[in-house]
């Protein structure tokens, strides 16, 4: 059975920092393209970020480009979202998923296993 966790998130001041985690089990998560999902409340969730397979090919979303890193380490079955100089609107639930895709997909519907997310708090 195929289980992602998600941890890293709380509270963060604008411009700080976090890492967010997501270990899987049930799965070698160097066989799949990860992807990272936000939703803010109110909001339809959207892929911000995803790593490849073969990590040739990383995606960021332009609101978060340049702010954030993602990564995997294979020996560790996680992958990684350092977020830096956060912002309010960054507050959201975040969520890693898989998919079997060889490289990155913003498609919802292409993630077929999903963590139950972290929340993410941007404020003074």
């Amino acid at each position: 059975q195929v289980q992602l966790v998600e941890s890293g998130g709380g509270l963060v001041q604008p411009g700080g920092s976090l890492r967010l985690s997501c270990v899987a089990s049930g799965v070698t998560l160097d066989h799949y393209a990860i992807g990272w999902i936000r939703q803010v409340p109110g909001k339809e969730r959207e892929a911000i970020s995803c790593i490849s397979i073969t990590n040739t090919f990383i995606y960021y979303a332009p609101s978060v480009e340049g702010r954030f890193t993602i990564s995997r380490d294979n020996a560790k079955n996680t992958v990684y979202l350092q977020m830096n100089d956060v912002k309010p609107e960054d507050t959201a639930d975040y969520y890693c998923a898989t998919t079997p895709f060889e490289g990155c997909t913003t498609r919802l519907y292409d993630f077929n296993s999903w963590g139950q997310g972290t929340q993410v708090t941007v404020s003074s």
